[in-house]
């Protein structure tokens, strides 16, 4: 039994390409040295000694930031290609994290952050599209997952590093790992990523029911997808916003456990997303499907949180939450890289990581107000709300491409 998981844990990454395990751990280490963002609340409290108000609208120009880099990411690897724009995103990201440090007012901090995050969140629909260039159609979803558990991986580590750096440094140590990573990240970039031509395959088109399209802005099918991935999004963020503050107000754990529960999510997704993305892959089986099973389950991730006092429904919560993670995120990846025609690949991996952006902005601020409002159980039904309102937009998503394909 124990041979057979170990074989197919390995034949999940078989057949990758080089350039996609490369630039998974590019991605690694510059996620595990984001370190700095972590603790940016806590920073700018014990050592700015800023108000939570004033952390909250720097909170705010952070998720700002990231929506203009996704923006002008886009655009950008559109103009000058994905390569570019990737090499210096990280290499002027990596400079204004070590100054970061030197800024200590509130208006400083907050313009600071924006620009930051502008230039570090073009990043990601580059990388996108580089994940386009260097794996071939069949094994897409599955670098797509590769370079998502590097994520997972990286702010697992980053948080735990960062713990130390601060216990025999301090916060400066955090800006300085921070923007040497980004520094190595490139270097390492240089030497092992060769530029490379996009690969078109014609019949992916017609396989998947995704069309080439004029304009992303008359894509009926892929604006009603933008709003279910904000909805996931919104609703997922509660994880690291909401959850903790009723994990520790409600059930009294402390610190610790807090920690150990949200580790359990990285965890998981670590050890079990690749080999499950591989059997559903092989399994042939509807991805638009899949990811509506996703947000079911994030629906009822909130749900059972109503339902027992008992401290142990927190665990059970969190592993359907990421077993719902683990169907939704990666086949929304794969539905966008897909979808977008050729030329146009930017535009729409642009759009796509700016509704996480607008997810980020508006979800811890609509949870807390909710909460302080009309309590905790009100805000779990409403984020089940949201999912069910993403479950019906799937279907009216699916029902547009079957009608799509027969105009066609």
């Amino acid at each position: 039994m124990l041979k057979r998981i170990i074989t197919s844990y390995h034949e999940s990454f078989r057949g990758l390409s080089k350039e996609v395990w490369w630039l998974a751990l590019i991605t690694f280490i510059n996620r595990a040295g984001t370190m700095v963002l972590s603790f940016l609340s806590l920073y700018l409290v014990e050592d700015l000694e800023l108000s939570y108000a004033q952390v909250g609208w720097i909170m705010s120009c952070f998720g700002l930031g990231s929506l203009l880099g996704s923006w002008l990411g886009g655009k950008l690897t559109d103009k000058i290609g994905y390569y570019k724009v990737m090499f210096w995103s990280l290499f002027i990201t990596g400079f204004l994290f070590i100054g970061l440090q030197f800024i200590h007012s509130f208006y400083g901090f907050a313009l600071a952050i924006f620009f930051i995050m502008a230039i570090a969140d073009s990043f990601r629909p580059a990388m996108y599209v580089a994940l386009k260039a260097y794996s071939k159609p069949e094994n897409r979803t599955r670098s797509l997952t590769l370079v998502r558990l590097a994520i997972n991986l990286g702010f697992s580590f980053g948080p735990f590093l960062g713990g130390i750096i601060i216990t025999f440094i301090g916060y400066s140590g955090l800006f300085w790992v921070d923007g040497i990573t980004c520094i190595l990240a490139i270097i390492l970039m240089r030497n092992v990523l060769k530029n490379k031509d996009l690969l078109i395959d014609k019949t992916e088109i017609i396989d998947d029911d995704e069309f080439a399209i004029i304009s992303v802005y008359k894509d009926k099918p892929y604006w009603i997808f933008l709003v279910v991935v904000f909805l996931m999004g919104f609703v997922f963020f509660q994880l690291f916003t909401t959850m903790p503050l009723f994990y520790k107000e409600v059930h009294g754990l402390t610190e610790v456990e807090i920690g150990l529960i949200m580790a359990l999510n990285g965890f998981i997704i670590f050890l079990f997303e690749m080999p499950l993305i591989h059997f559903l892959e092989k399994k042939f089986l509807d991805k638009l499907k899949l990811i509506t099973y996703g947000l079911i389950l994030f629906g009822i991730s909130f749900l059972i949180l109503n339902s027992s006092s008992w401290a142990g429904i927190l665990i059970i919560s969190v592993l359907i939450i990421t077993l719902a993670e683990m169907l939704a995120f990666p086949f929304t990846n794969n539905f966008a890289i897909n979808r977008a025609p050729e030329g146009k690949e930017g535009k729409y991996l642009a759009l796509y990581a700016m509704a996480f952006s607008c997810a980020h902005i508006f979800s811890a601020k609509t949870g807390m107000e909710v909460i302080a409002r009309f309590g905790y159980t009100t805000n779990w039904l409403f984020m089940a709300g949201l999912a069910l309102v993403a479950v019906i937009l799937m279907v009216w998503l699916k029902n547009t491409l079957i009608l799509e394909r027969k105009v066609q």
